[in-house]
């Protein structure tokens, strides 16, 4: 499904950073772990087309994403790949309910109400259904976040730092979740994280 080969990236001051070949199927979790600067964040983005590499490629079923242009990336990426991004994106003036669902227009797929209030409450987060996001804990817009990129049943599932705002019961429920819906779809899910709690959890795993 994902095969990324010899990715480096540069940034305009630092050095460059290179990262190790993967390549996973359907239904494949893998682990990325590191230390705070040590790229975990700059390879998710990279697997997820949001930077390009300067060397190397990616391809997702075939598809070298490095290739297609802006807007069929966003195209792409909206339909097939699901972020959970370390500081979840919303739009502050809806409430977390009409966020998920905003998810669907945007990605010009078909609205499924009752997955997003599955996913909430899984997550134990519908009680804040109908509050604003600025309204929430850290933790708890974390697990917004998380539902907002399960809620269109991505084919790759990419999680930066899921739980490292998360509490010992939240972090595995998170896991949990996380794991179940990939298993379910059949998804590729690839979690980077310092959080050595999810160590145990997940057999394929490589260091930065």
């Amino acid at each position: 499904m994902l095969k990324a080969t010899q990715l480096e990236y540069k940034y305009k001051s630092g050095p460059t950073l290179t990262f190790p070949s993967i390549e996973i199927g359907s239904g494949d979790p893998l682990l990325v772990l590191g230390d705070s600067g040590s790229g975990k964040t700059t390879f998710l983005q990279l697997l997820a087309g949001i930077r390009k590499p300067i060397q190397g490629q990616i391809l997702f079923e075939d598809i070298p994403l490095d290739k297609l242009s802006d807007s069929a990336l966003d195209k792409f990426r909206g339909r097939n790949i699901g972020i959970v991004f370390q500081q979840p994106y919303f739009i502050d003036a809806l409430t977390v309910e009409e966020n998920i669902m905003a998810s669907y227009y945007f990605s010009s797929i078909k609205k499924n109400e009752k997955r997003g209030t599955q996913l909430l409450d899984r997550l134990n987060i519908l009680k804040k259904a109908k509050s604003r996001p600025r309204q929430l804990s850290v933790g708890e817009q974390q697990r917004v976040g998380i539902a907002l990129a399960l809620i269109n049943s991505p084919k790759l599932i990419l999680a930066d730092e899921p739980t490292s705002a998360l509490d010992d019961n939240n972090a595995q429920a998170v896991l949990s979740l996380l794991r179940e819906e990939a298993d379910r779809l059949g998804s590729a899910l690839i979690i980077v994280t310092h959080d050595k709690r999810l160590k145990d959890n997940i057999e394929q795993t490589i260091n930065l």
